[in-house]
């Protein structure tokens, strides 16, 4: 077969050129325990596997049909359908709301360090992209976040709790963020939100520029499956429609989500399981004097210092995984680990006192 040799002449837009691009270490992670990705350590819901080994055959060869699930999905959450979007993964939720409400003269604002697929999306569409820094305790910059909306901004995005912080942002700021920007889109990242228990999933009613995202990857355990939503107005939500694909649910992910929000007992007890880790963890790092955010989803962000790559090389060899976050703003020398259930935190703490004693660690405290 011969090889090309003509020069490629065709170019993306501008801005594609221009963008970040996201490259999350994903490989070689089989047979590790994996505290790097938040992903639910354990498993989906035992309803989930049974409803996967039901589909039949033949249910692979048509269109997935979303809409009758995503009734579902909001009967359970107390929505009027048309106030609901299913999406693939929280990430495709992110690209379709800057998507559908993104001009390239508009501005769009954000809080680092967070969620890196928002500069990508966002990026995809304007240059004007407002970072408001958090400053060295990390916590959400309300009053300078505040103080940077203007008559040009379209999108605010708002996670809560955040990622890789653990921070969180109150109802009453959110909502006064919303009510000073009438004119934006006001997105608010609740992809932790089991692990937290506080929404603004009640306010949409009486908060129109408002669209919640969640994910049913942490919690519930579908991350391979990719499925998130959004859920806004009937009018926010019918702009998303008409960007997204019919199809973009694949029809496996729609049969298993109707069976993980069957069993409220199921993630009623992981998340109990994780906030008891998380305060494990916590009193842990604090006994080998490691600094810490205190964090209220399901990992914590540790202050490791200049020997940030030792650790995460030295736990990996004991078989379990970390997110080194020093590229993120602001993060230099910050290590992430994942909390899972009681017996993954144990493992957690124990290669961690092994680890930072072979690398040399020693306290700032």
């Amino acid at each position: 077969m011969s090889t090309p040799t003509s020069k490629v002449t065709v170019k993306p837009r501008r801005l594609i050129l221009e963008m970040p691009e996201y490259h999350p270490p994903l490989a070689g992670r089989d047979n590790a325990l994996r505290l790097d990705f938040n992903e639910n350590t354990l498993a989906p819901s035992p309803v989930v596997m049974d409803r996967l080994k039901q589909i039949p055959a033949e249910r692979l060869t048509v269109y997935p049909e979303r809409e009758p699930v995503e009734r579902q999905v909001a009967a359970h959450l107390g929505l009027p359908s048309n106030q609901l979007l299913l999406t693939n993964g929280v990430d495709e939720a992110i690209h379709l709301v800057c998507c559908a409400f993104l001009e390239p003269e508009d501005e769009a604002i954000i809080a680092p360090p967070s969620f890196f697929m928002y500069d990508v999306s966002i990026s995809m569409m304007t240059r004007h992209l407002v970072k408001v820094q958090a400053d060295e305790t990390l916590q959400f910059p309300f009053e300078r976040f505040l103080a940077a909306i203007n008559e040009r901004t379209k999108l605010i995005v708002i996670v809560s709790p955040n990622n890789p912080t653990g921070a969180t942002v109150g109802r009453s700021e959110i909502l006064a963020i919303a009510n000073a920007a009438p004119h934006a889109v006001v997105l608010v990242d609740e992809a932790y939100f089991h692990f937290h228990g506080e929404t603004v999933l009640n306010d949409l009613a009486t908060t129109p520029n408002l669209i919640v995202a969640r994910t049913f990857s942490k919690a519930y355990g579908l991350a391979n499956l990719r499925i998130g939503m959004l859920a806004g107005s009937p009018e926010l939500i019918g702009y998303l429609h008409k960007v997204s694909s019919p199809y973009n649910v694949n029809g496996v992910a729609l049969d298993c989500l109707t069976a993980a929000i069957e069993d409220d007992a199921y993630i009623t007890w992981y998340a109990e399981q994780i906030r008891i880790g998380r305060e494990r963890m916590m009193g842990g790092l604090d006994e080998l004097g490691v600094h810490y955010f205190p964090s209220a989803a399901n990992f914590v962000l540790m202050k490791i210092g200049p020997l940030h790559r030792e650790l995460v090389a030295a736990m990996r060899k004991r078989g379990i995984l970390l997110r080194d976050r020093s590229t993120d703003p602001g993060c230099d020398g910050y290590v992430r680990i994942t909390i899972g259930i009681g017996e993954h935190v144990t493992r957690g703490l124990e290669a961690l006192k092994a680890s930072l004693d072979e690398i040399g660690w020693k306290s700032e405290f």
